[in-house]
């Protein structure tokens, strides 16, 4: 049975979309069968997975709208793919009136779990109905934050949300982890932040960082993960060392 950790930060600009494209590639490459489920209207990770988010037939609007979740899911090169585009907006309007509206996601995916062995979701990066579907079909939730001067400001209010959530819609939420992301071992900065959050959040932060790296940044532009763009860059290898370590931390290594 497969395990469904959302992506997540209420504060935009983190690496949340980065993060979730490219542990689904990582996972992939370690033989490990991943679905990446794009909850953003944008369609961002829709695109890095070299999906034309504008020749999308179904997807993860079609499911919350009641269509069959398998004429929704794109093989790609690199994992699975729920896609999604501009059309996903208009659900924070359907989805208003319907029963149930934020558990839409999660009985889709209950059904998926089974075929794989990781879902990841890209949940948007604001507080609304589809941020709370996701977070809702999440098991744990994978946190990127950003090296920066207001990184803990949005970490607190993501910590606010799950704690929401887990008293009113999902009391099994956790935290799978923490990933700090664009960081730059030079500047005092980036220490004084990983410093921070270390002492907040413990051992939920997780062992590998991820670099500030050009690769990662120009990968998207090209329609793919980092891994099939640079394969030896700083980037691509810290996200397979990073996905090595949530295989860990799940009892699921690889050798």
């Amino acid at each position: 049975m497969g395990k469904i950790i959302g992506v997540a930060n209420q504060k935009g600009g983190v690496g949340k979309t980065t993060t979730a494209v490219n542990m689904t590639c990582a996972l992939h490459l370690l033989k490990k069968s991943v679905l990446l489920v794009d909850a953003d209207p944008q369609g961002n990770a829709t695109s890095a997975m070299g999906v034309d988010k504008n020749k999308v037939k179904a997807g993860t609007y079609e499911v919350l709208m009641g269509e069959d979740s398998a004429e929704a899911v794109v093989r790609t090169k690199y994992g699975d793919l729920m896609p999604s585009n501009r059309a996903l907006a208009g659900a924070l309007i359907e989805l208003v009136d319907m029963d149930g509206r934020e558990y839409i996601l999660k009985t889709v995916l209950e059904k998926l779990k089974e075929s794989y062995d990781y879902i990841i979701i890209d949940c948007p990066p604001s507080l609304e109905l589809l941020t709370l579907n996701a977070l809702v079909a999440s098991e744990t939730v994978l946190v990127p934050v950003q090296c920066e001067y207001f990184a803990l400001e949005g970490l607190s209010d993501l910590m606010s949300t799950v704690r929401l959530i887990r008293r009113k819609l999902n009391p099994g939420l956790d935290i799978e982890g923490v990933v700090l992301t664009m960081f730059d071992s030079r500047t005092n900065l980036s220490m004084q932040v990983a410093a921070e959050v270390k002492k907040f959040f413990k051992d939920k932060v997780m062992r590998t960082v991820i670099p500030r790296n050009v690769r990662l940044s120009e990968a998207p532009s090209h329609g793919k993960p980092v891994m099939a763009y640079d394969y030896a860059s700083r980037g691509s290898q810290a996200y397979l060392a990073l996905a090595r370590e949530l295989l860990e931390r799940n009892g699921r290594g690889v050798k």
